[in-house]
């Protein structure tokens, strides 16, 4: 039974410092069993250096873990944007779900507490985060394959080609109360970079295209199209914000974390997240360059890795589609023939292709003129250089919303982008 959630803290919630998390977590024998000896001889630190939550390590003589606890307002802008704790269980929720799924591809959790909002899984190590990695000119030969397999194998087994009519609305209702996490992607992505909201910010040299964007109505139109899609279609189980800061490798090895965002939505927003997000890296690397032309193999290496996500998901979705037998609602076997299901499968497929190029525009635009920007623009410190390929980065982005249809696939998203 899904525990009470809660929207407050309780009187027995109290958020945790390195001097006290080594104490709590002394407490719980699952963990200090991991750690090994006493709290005494524990080091914590704390690394969150997210928007939302305390994020700590904690390395003991027998092992190590990573804390992460929920803050009841949004750490980014303070105690004057309050956000429920229950963040925490959706996220431990969608932990869970994907372990069944894709257990390679995401941290083990050893631990939830409801009522701290705390969850305590692996520490990765000597995982870095893959946004870190790209702006240093890093590169990882499998993380592409790994988070497409990763989509496909949580999409697909949380849709209702899978799962019983009875499975799904009951899946689907364990997070219809993650209503401001939603919020603030519906707020986030689809509204505040297209009006003069309070909190937005960008790059001064691009004024001028924040101005347009708020003046543009085809965009703005689209935009919200796109929106309403995120609200209305249940199609899977999403991450709710797979980027490159959520994804920790190394050359061999690939997790996604935090997934507190997650609510059923369309699947093409997961996998257009993704795909901005790497259509980014690759924009940034001509400004992150120290002499011209040093950074354009690693541009075009990062393109190439956004054909390889597509390719592995669309292998791995129709594998998974050939595969199934009696589950699942949609084109079962009652009425579909050979041929039904083949063209059943390529319009589903087509379908989610067309949405991940709409979404990925959308957060290509709030990243570089809404509230929450992205290291690989960021790092760029000449803000003349920053300016330039953040104009391209909308100029495309502004494509893919609007021309996705005329695009018509990830490949030619990205011989686009390469022009």
């Amino acid at each position: 039974m899904t525990a009470q959630l809660k929207l407050a803290p309780t009187s027995t919630y109290k958020a945790l410092t390195p001097q006290t998390v080594t104490g709590w977590l002394e407490a719980q024998p699952t963990i200090a069993a991991i750690l090994g000896g006493k709290a005494a001889e524990w080091q914590a630190r704390e690394v969150g250096d997210g928007n939302l939550n305390l994020v700590f390590i904690v390395e003991g003589p027998k092992g190590s873990v990573v804390a992460k606890q929920a803050l009841p307002y949004v750490r980014l802008v303070g105690e004057s944007w309050p956000l429920p704790l229950s963040r925490a269980h959706y996220e431990y929720y969608a932990l869970t779900e994907q372990q069944a799924w894709a257990p390679a591809y995401v941290p083990k959790t050893y631990l939830h507490d409801h009522d701290m909002a705390l969850t305590v899984m692996e520490y990765l190590t000597p995982h870095i985060i893959l946004r870190k990695g790209l702006v240093q000119g890093k590169r990882y030969p499998k993380a592409a394959a790994h988070l497409g397999s990763f989509l496909a194998r949580t999409l697909f087994h949380t849709s209702d080609y899978f799962l019983t009519p009875v499975q799904k609305r009951e899946k689907v209702a364990q997070y219809l109360t993650n209503t401001a996490m939603c919020k603030i992607s519906e707020d986030l992505i689809f509204d505040e970079p297209y009006y003069a909201a309070p909190l937005n910010r960008n790059t001064p040299e691009l004024d001028d295209v924040a101005a347009a964007l708020r003046a543009d109505t085809a965009l703005k139109l689209a935009v919200q199209q796109l929106k309403a899609g995120f609200m209305n279609k249940t199609e899977a189980l999403l991450h709710g914000d797979l980027h490159t800061g959520s994804v920790m490798v190394t050359e061999d090895d690939t997790r996604a974390i935090d997934p507190e965002f997650a609510f059923f939505g369309p699947m093409g927003f997961d996998i257009g997240a993704i795909l901005a997000n790497f259509f980014m890296a690759a924009f940034a690397q001509e400004g992150l360059e120290t002499s011209k032309g040093e950074r354009a193999a690693q541009a075009a290496w990062i393109l190439e890795q956004i054909e390889v996500i597509w390719n592995t998901f669309s292998a791995e979705f129709t594998a998974l589609w050939n595969q199934r037998s009696s589950t699942g609602e949609l084109f079962n076997a009652r009425i579909a023939t050979p041929e039904l299901q083949a063209e059943a499968l390529a319009n589903v497929l087509k379908g989610i292709e067309q949405d991940a190029l709409g979404y990925a525009g959308c957060k290509i635009i709030r990243r570089i003129v809404g509230l929450a920007h992205v290291e690989d623009f960021e790092a760029i410190a000449d803000t003349t250089r920053r300016a330039s390929a953040e104009r391209k980065a909308i100029a495309f982005a502004r494509r893919l919303i609007l021309e996705r249809s005329n695009i018509g696939s990830v490949s030619n998203a990205v011989k686009a982008a390469q022009t």
